[in-house]
């Protein structure tokens, strides 16, 4: 039998600091690639680093540009792709991360009157959302100007990025409620420690026998441990996971030969990708390229 070990990783991190409102520019070979979560509401704006942003039930590509608001104690993991983690890579992230939590030290700032509007658009979308173009570039401008604020000038400048969302709340693209928001961090890790698997193997084959050992379940019975945490099966979050990485090398320059990012993302048929495909976006691999060269 396939016997796989890792080591126990937290689930929720803590976001350790003594200010009420986190700033920083992350400078790494890759994004942190466990899932985990925190206390602290999470806005991220990518500045350079393409990959897979895995957010509770919710899965999407990011790239520079992309601006995501990430809810309080919202699972997620921003996991690059392959190359990133491969020896002497000379690949690298940019980000600027604020972190909050709406819930303690801020608790009477949020309880203000003049907060009732931002406060009932961020409690309307608790698990987060993914900001749409063309506000992404003056949510990222006013992150850049909050990294040089100190004090009173750094609330100041947090609640005029709070207002700039609020009023951006038309070009906002919602996030699903997170199945795992009430597990226990027992129950976390577990789920964690299948979801790392899955993110670091999806491009070979994975099958029932093996995934399973990673949860120490027999196969039924981890179909409906995963299906129960995630609110998705095992394939159908498998087949999420490659079409998504899939949709990223379709639209870079030099990997548009579809039969090889079939079998780089995973799938071992061109005629299995292509439905799996059309099942998921659709539309067929070459219709989603198409569509794409005739928006440039």
């Amino acid at each position: 039998m396939y016997i796989y070990s890792m080591k126990v990783l937290q689930f929720t991190i803590p976001v350790v600091h003594d200010k009420s409102v986190i700033v920083q520019e992350e400078k790494l070979p890759y994004f942190y690639p466990y899932l985990h979560r925190h206390t602290e509401v999470q806005i991220t704006a990518v500045v350079k680093g393409t990959g897979t942003l895995v957010a509770g039930t919710n899965m999407c590509s990011f790239a520079p540009g992309d601006v995501f608001y990430i809810g309080a104690n919202h699972p997620h993991v921003f996991k690059n792709s392959a190359e990133y983690f491969e020896a002497g890579s000379d690949k690298e992230i940019r980000a600027i991360t604020l972190f909050f939590d709406p819930g303690k030290k801020l608790e009477a700032l949020f309880g203000l009157p003049e907060m009732r509007l931002v406060k009932d658009f961020l409690e309307a979308h608790p698990s987060g959302f993914k900001v749409s173009d063309p506000h992404t570039e003056s949510i990222t401008r006013r992150l850049y100007t909050l990294l040089g604020k100190r004090h009173v000038s750094r609330i100041t400048g947090f609640l005029e990025l709070l207002t700039a969302l609020h009023n951006v709340r038309k070009f906002v693209e919602p996030f699903a409620p997170a199945v795992l928001g009430d597990v226990s961090e027992s129950e976390g890790i577990k789920v964690g420690s299948i979801y790392n698997y899955i993110l670091q193997h999806f491009d070979k084959d994975i099958s029932l026998e093996q995934i399973s050992a990673v949860a120490h379940m027999t196969p039924p019975s981890f179909c409906r441990y995963f299906k129960k945490q995630t609110g998705n099966t095992f394939v159908g979050f498998l087949n999420e996971l490659r079409i998504n990485e899939a949709c990223k090398k379709l639209i870079t320059p030099g990997e548009e030969n579809i039969s090889g990012i079939a079998y780089t993302c995973g799938f071992n048929s061109i005629t299995n990708f292509n439905r799996v495909f059309k099942s998921i976006i659709g539309v067929t691999p070459v219709e989603y390229l198409k569509n794409y060269k005739s928006r440039l």
